[in-house]
């Protein structure tokens, strides 16, 4: 992280001209960039064919995306520089008030370029927030999140079933170790077929606390979500309550291995678990049915040395679906597991490879294995 201080007397007098309107004139401001550059290459094996090359799972492990294309060929190579990021940061204080602006970028997700002759992607919005004080308001991680327990890894969530993974917009308010949050309400549910309905009748915001706290070098979360499941469309008119719990921590086990892990439950609790794997509740003939779901995660870091490191991990989500979607295509169970080999020649370039093996199921009894070996570059600015 680069970091640069502009006091009001070096400003430049086109500068001054551009804040002269604002309170960062007034203000002792400090700005910061940050980011990094990461080049994959990825060989990944479908067990029922790979999807297309737009498709998301083609980017990053995405649980339910890896069923595949059995028209296709099972094994497929990509190069990408995607999750290539950059970020931008200012601090203020404006007469003992705190005001902090972030901004962050990347290029996953998109599929408006192509891989055969310029790679061009547009950049995605990550996070997009203002903080004033206590308050924060914008897009960024979801308070039901833990992002500091996530496990190292090259593909990119590392440990995609068995965590809450949501960005979006949000007000919160943080008091030393708790947080309190107001967020998006998108509901999600599954119809009889098992295909996701997004419904865009939601109006009561999502409620989430957090509590962070020590225990001596280890840090620990623990997270409650309580969320309203409204569809007032396609011939239903149907109001479920769904709730989540989240417990994650971080634990140092000697040297400088660490122990990371986490554990869910939810009623409803749908796509703020494993990226939206499950939805929130089945659409029935008698209305509607709250879909329940166990998950977590545990990851191991081990350091060889000082500049050498491997992490490996184990994923797991299990769904309790409805009678209704016994048959259906439905996502039911979802498994993974990755290990990896971390090489720091100096501090801010990585150079890793990595083994990942993951397993999803249908409730209809289909599923879709992907075998993927990663070859990462990344330099941290």
């Amino acid at each position: 992280m680069n970091t640069f201080k502009l006091p009001k007397t070096a400003l430049a007098p086109v500068a001054i001209a551009l804040l002269a309107a604002s309170p960062l004139a007034q203000a002792d401001t400090e700005f910061k960039f940050g980011g990094y550059v990461k080049a994959d290459v990825m060989v990944s094996d479908y067990s029922n064919g790979a999807p297309g090359d737009s498709n998301l799972s083609r980017q990053f492990y995405v649980p339910g995306t890896i069923y595949g294309d059995d028209s296709r060929a099972s094994t497929v190579t990509d190069f990408q520089a995607r999750e290539t990021r950059f970020n931008f940061t200012s601090n203020s204080d404006l007469d003992g008030h705190t005001l902090k602006f972030f901004l962050e970028l990347d290029f996953f997700t998109h599929s408006d370029g192509n891989q055969r002759v310029s790679n061009s992607y547009s950049p995605r919005l990550r996070h997009a927030t203002v903080t004033f004080d206590n308050w924060t308001a914008g897009q960024t991680w979801s308070t039901f999140q833990n992002p500091g327990a996530l496990p190292e890894a090259l593909d990119f969530v590392g440990a995609a079933e068995g965590t809450p993974f949501v960005r979006q917009g949000l007000i919160r308010y943080t008091a030393g170790g708790f947080q309190v949050a107001l967020e998006n309400p998108k509901a999600t549910f599954t119809n009889a077929e098992g295909a996701r309905v997004e419904s865009d009748s939601s109006y009561i915001p999502d409620f989430v606390a957090r509590y962070n706290f020590k225990g001596g070098d280890a840090s620990f979360s623990i997270a409650g979500l309580v969320r309203q499941l409204e569809i007032d469309e396609n011939g239903f008119d149907e109001s479920e309550t769904g709730y989540g719990v989240s417990f994650a921590g971080v634990v140092p086990v000697f040297n400088r291995d660490m122990l990371k892990f986490m554990l869910n439950y939810g009623d409803g609790a749908g796509r703020y678990i494993a990226l939206n794997y499950a939805n929130g509740a089945a659409l029935t003939d008698a209305g509607t049915e709250t879909i329940s779901s166990v998950s977590g995660f545990v990851s191991y870091q081990h350091w060889w040395s000082d500049r050498w490191r491997s992490n490996i991990t184990a994923s797991a989500f299990e769904a309790d679906n409805p009678d209704v979607l016994a048959n259906s295509n439905a996502n039911e169970t979802s498994y993974s597991g990755n290990i990896n080999l971390l090489y720091s020649p100096v501090k801010p370039v990585t150079i890793g490879v990595e083994y990942l093996y993951a397993l999803n199921e249908q409730a209809d009894g289909d599923d879709g294995e992907l075998n993927r070996f990663m070859l990462s570059f990344k330099y941290a600015l």
